[in-house]
């Protein structure tokens, strides 16, 4: 009569997860290092005022302008408020005046917010507003940031 050896340990139904670890962390890096990369804007220093926000209606599309230091003008139209995103810009006053009356004639239930560099001319912001209303614009807000905390009482 032959005897089988008893096994001591039966088959495992684990599954190694170790290499899916290892990839998964290896992707984690990539997509860590690549991110900040990603990011495009224009830089503008705003002034810091302390004011409250505006409501936002839904249906509305909103154009952002922002007067850069050297008081060229760019702006971009969407469904939100998007400071960081470019939909076009202009170098001029009367040019920037043709292109957003023409968004404005297409639709005009469009709000615009004004958003300039802390270095822009005063001078050139009050030029593009008041080509902005030369331009058909009823509808208008500014944008600031917040000051930042001083630690005063």
């Amino acid at each position: 009569m032959l005897v089988r050896p008893q096994r001591k340990h039966g088959p495992k139904a684990e599954m190694n997860v170790v290499p899916y670890i290892d990839v998964m962390l290896v992707l984690l890096v990539i997509f860590m290092v690549t991110a900040p990369m990603l990011v495009q804007g224009v830089k503008i220093e705003l002034p810091k005022v302390a004011a409250e926000a505006l409501p936002a209606e839904n249906e509305r599309q909103i154009l952002t302008l922002s007067v850069k230091a050297d008081g060229s003008f760019y702006w971009n139209l969407g469904p939100e408020l998007d400071v960081e995103q470019q939909t076009d810009s202009a170098v001029d006053l009367e040019e920037m005046r043709a292109k957003v009356a023409a968004i404005i004639a297409a639709r005009g239930d469009t709000q615009v917010y004004v958003r300039a560099d802390e270095a822009a001319d005063y001078g050139r912001v009050v030029a593009g507003i008041a080509e902005l209303q030369r331009g058909g614009v009823v509808d208008l807000g500014l944008i600031t940031e917040a000051p930042a905390e001083t630690g005063r009482p």
